[in-house]
């Protein structure tokens, strides 16, 4: 099994990205659709996860007025504990080394069953638990 990642450079990853968020948060986990598509999605930094050639995940990051957020992680189900998010997440974090600026934080809303993931990956949670889209979630901010 081969896993990799990349940042999306045509249309034809982008559909593939957005099919594998409308399965993941849409029908799993019922997230309106329209709570999904943000106002974000042309400006947003997108990548593609794949196994053995096929997509099987997807994320993306934007820069804030708090740092750079990033958002919308979401594997397959059939993918999850393989090791795709780890290779999403450290795709992102290699291409954002040379775009951070001084003091600029990276973070992101995690879900809570997520947040031991992230915690894995030099992450920690601030603040109180809240919600979005009837999903538990904390704020993480990457260490260091």
């Amino acid at each position: 099994m081969t896993v990799s990642a990349h940042r999306i450079t045509d249309p034809q990853e982008q559909a593939q990205a957005f099919k594998i968020r409308e399965q993941v948060f849409v029908q799993e986990q019922n997230v309106p659709a329209e709570a999904e598509y943000d106002e974000h999605e042309p400006t947003a930094t997108h990548y593609l996860a794949t196994v053995d050639g096929q997509p099987v995940g997807t994320a993306r990051w934007r820069e804030t007025d708090k740092g750079i957020k990033l958002e919308r992680f979401a594997v397959l189900a059939q993918y999850r504990n393989k090791q795709v998010g780890s290779f999403l997440l450290k795709k992102i974090m290699e291409d954002l080394t040379g775009a951070l600026k001084p003091g600029q934080q990276v973070y992101m809303h995690a879900q809570l069953h997520a947040v031991p993931f992230y915690l894995r990956h030099s992450f920690s949670t601030v603040g109180d638990l809240f919600t979005e889209c009837d999903i538990e979630h904390y704020k993480m901010v990457l260490n260091g």
